[in-house]
């Protein structure tokens, strides 16, 4: 019974994904552009630039039994990204620094990214 009410309770609330969605978030997180304050440096000075990264949480597969034939893929947040170029003043040499234009869950890419399981312990 317990089971039913809690069921019905996600149900309400829009955190269980709903029929035909499964496997899925079972609470959206997002994976969204976020504005950063960020510091670069050229010349010996320093300047703060605002910058957009991509920042949120995408859904995570962590099977009780994982075998040598089945390993689940995991997402990440990730983005497509381009560079902006900041003169500081002063100084003759450009810098650049990364800007998000999009945000969205993508398959980990092991060229440059840890996909590993987490090492260590996780509080309940």
């Amino acid at each position: 019974m317990r089971l039913v009410v809690m069921a019905a309770v996600l149900v309400l609330a829009g955190a269980w994904p709903g029929p035909g969605a499964w496997p899925g978030p079972v609470c959206d997180f997002g994976c969204r552009p976020e504005n950063v304050s960020l510091t670069v440096e050229s010349c010996g000075r320093a300047e703060q630039v605002l910058t957009t990264v991509c920042e949120g949480r995408c859904y995570q597969e962590d099977p009780v039994y994982i075998g040598p034939d089945y390993w689940p893929r995991q997402t990440i947040c990730s983005g497509d990204w381009y560079y902006e170029v900041k003169h500081i003043k002063g100084c003759p040499v450009a810098v650049s620094y990364p800007v998000a234009r999009s945000c969205m869950c993508a398959p980990c890419e092991t060229t440059n990214t840890y996909c590993g399981r987490f090492p260590g312990d996780l509080p309940s």
